[in-house]
């Protein structure tokens, strides 16, 4: 449970309708199992004690004495095993016979809730969507819809349940139980299998897991039950936020087990669910669970800002050059500018800022020759850079400018006194600054406006140069990050039709990153990007989890070190970390001031609507933390 993961199980046993002894047997073996298998939360399916389809049978008093029976021989078993279990049984409570989820852990039943609405699985069952209590074996608990289960030991572990087509219901409890805390809605399933009941059960899970920003772990009954009318398929969902983390295969039985991050959950909840929402008054139930390390059998997204999909990713690069263009064509009606002037290197920024140009230019209906590209080499500038921007300027039919900038920077160099062979930082950033001040001048000059090409990775290391190429008129890369801007660029030389520009944009894709600010060693690119600040793959990593999901530096670490440790050692990952957590607050006073620019994923690190963050905030607590790795 360390790090937010909680390993839950759905289970889906062996059935014999009304042969309790046999189902008994049976559930205390996959409670044994999920326990083995590091369960903190397994779920059964609805009425799993006695089999769903008994019909009539439900009112009689042999079978609801052997379910009570049953339930409290799970409920003693339990006494041993660090897990608590939700299972289905019939529950008599005076003359009615309620159809419940029954929660133990540690040796006891916690409380039962009812199924709020009667769906005619048995004309003997009663539905309850009230609150009380009811006795079961002797003992008084807790019973109704209005009940959150939460951990002691970790209270983000809370968890609320659903019993049959409750959860289908608009008015169903599991919405209020998510407002009310539970991160985890727990369903016990009693339906039977369609052929199309598969598909809209995923369907469902990952629904109600993301407008709830929940864990759904849900278990329907095994083929045992009765098929007289309807055959049933042991499906088992375990999804969250969105996404389904493991589910069975049709016609199967047993556990399937994933890991629900409740505490990414919470962070979900807290960033944008409306704030003061009224759920009413809800009970809490509590329960026990040792701390311990989860292991971790979920899929972690290597890179986050990428789905593993291929026909997904092409839909989502397509989707983002979109959004880009249409943000710079409103920028540009709305300015009246005649030009988009873009500082273009042959670097993969500047490529696909261009691309996005050319692309407005057309939704705008206009001539491509409204962009105007400048090329401004300097020291560090190299053939095969100033080559390929050349080349993708004619291949685009763009305006193209060259100005050296070089004799220019040297006479700065002099009045400011600077030696010329003092590779600083002033040597560099002078070169930045010399770029920006030509582009805004020449769309001053020509009533245009001036694109940026510093993208989201770029930003969030603080990779600029303060008022230099940080600052332009419009930003269209700031919501993109570096390893997002390789696939969305690889994707139009894919597409584009034309195989010099494919050619092109492949040999700026196979470039390495750099700014070309210090002078080159026997015509190749000295100042490597990710020689200096590091990989990039691991800085989006970083960022992704640090920032939209508000991951700690160790939980970051572990995860890292779970899907990226084939590339990387620890040291490595360790090194990277506490490079991005300094220079990620550090350089917060550049995303202060940054230039306007669209959001084109789940994160944004604008002022106006991303991050909040004051600029002199410190970074001791996170990096202290990165330092005891």
């Amino acid at each position: 449970m360390k790090d937010g993961f909680v390993k839950v199980a759905a289970a889906s046993p062996r059935t014999r309708v009304a042969d309790v002894r046999f189902n008994r047997s049976e559930i205390i073996s996959l409670m044994e199992e999920a326990a083995r298998g590091g369960a903190k939360l397994v779920v059964f399916p609805e009425l799993c004690v006695t089999g769903c389809t008994c019909g009539d049978l439900f009112a009689n008093d042999a079978l609801l004495a052997a379910a009570a029976s049953a339930v409290d021989a799970a409920a003693r078993r339990s006494a041993d095993l660090d897990m608590t279990a939700v299972i289905g049984a019939p529950v008599r409570a005076g003359c009615e016979v309620y159809d419940c989820a029954v929660v133990i852990n540690r040796g006891r039943v916690l409380a039962a809730v009812p199924r709020a609405f009667d769906t005619g699985i048995s004309r003997a069952l009663s539905a309850c969507a009230g609150g009380g209590t009811i006795e079961i074996n002797g003992e008084r608990v807790p019973f109704g819809n209005d009940i959150v289960f939460r951990c002691g030991e970790m209270p983000a572990f809370a968890f609320g349940v659903s019993v049959g087509e409750d959860i289908w219901s608009p008015l169903g409890p599991a919405a209020c139980q998510a407002a009310a805390g539970a991160a985890i809605i727990v369903h016990l399933g009693g339906g039977s299998e369609t052929v199309c009941g598969e598909r809209m059960r995923a369907r469902f899970a990952e629904d109600l897991s993301r407008r709830l920003h929940c864990a759904f772990v849900s278990a329907e009954p095994s083929g045992g039950e009765s098929t007289t009318d309807e055959a049933f398929s042991g499906g088992r969902i375990i999804a969250e936020d969105g996404a389904i983390l493991n589910s069975s295969p049709l016609f199967s039985e047993g556990l399937i087990f994933s890991e629900a991050d409740v505490s990414s959950l919470s962070h979900e909840r807290g960033l944008k669910w409306p704030k003061g929402t009224s759920v009413g008054t809800f009970r809490e139930v509590g329960f026990r669970a040792e701390m311990c390390r989860t292991e971790l059998t979920r899929k972690i997204a290597k890179n986050p800002f990428l789905p593993d999909d291929e026909g997904e990713l092409a839909e989502r690069c397509d989707r983002a050059l979109e959004i880009q263009a249409a943000g710079l064509k409103k920028r540009i009606e709305h300015s009246g500018a005649r030009s988009a002037v873009i500082g273009i290197s042959g670097g993969l920024d500047s490529c696909l800022a261009l691309l996005v140009s050319v692309r407005a230019t057309e939704l705008l209906g206009r001539p491509r020759t409204d962009v105007i590209a400048v090329t401004m080499p300097c020291f560090g500038t190299t053939q095969r850079t100033r080559s390929n921007a050349e080349i993708i300027c004619e291949r685009l039919g763009v305006q193209f400018r060259c100005v050296d900038i070089t004799k220019t920077v040297l006479s700065h160099f002099e009045d400011i006194g600077h030696p010329k062979d003092s590779y600083n930082v002033t040597f560099e950033n002078a070169q930045a600054r010399e770029r920006t001040q030509v582009i805004m001048d020449i769309a001053n000059e020509t009533g245009g406006l001036v694109v940026g090409t510093g993208d989201l990775s770029e930003l969030a290391l603080g990779w600029a140069t303060f008022n230099g190429d940080h600052m332009s008129m419009y930003g269209v890369n700031a919501g993109v990050s570096k390893t997002f801007i390789r696939e969305m660029t690889a994707r139009i030389a894919d597409t584009c039709g034309d195989e010099t520009l494919a050619k092109t944009l492949r040999d700026v894709l196979a470039t390495p990153v750099s700014p070309e600010l210090l002078p080159a060693d026997s015509g190749e690119i000295a100042q490597r990007t990710e020689n200096i600040v590091g990989p990039y793959e691991l800085h989006d990593f970083f960022l992704y989890y640090m920032v939209r999901k508000g991951f700690s530096p160790a939980k970051i670490f572990r995860l890292a070190k779970h899907v990226l440790g084939d590339s990387y050692d620890d040291a490595t990952i360790k090194l990277w970390l506490r490079t991005f957590l300094r220079r990620f607050f550090t350089a917060q006073f550049k995303r202060s001031c940054l230039a306007d620019g669209p959001r084109v994923g789940s994160l944004s690190l604008s002022p106006r609507g991303g991050l909040c963050m004051p600029s002199d905030a410190c970074f001791n607590l996170w990096l202290d933390e990165a330092e005891r790795l």
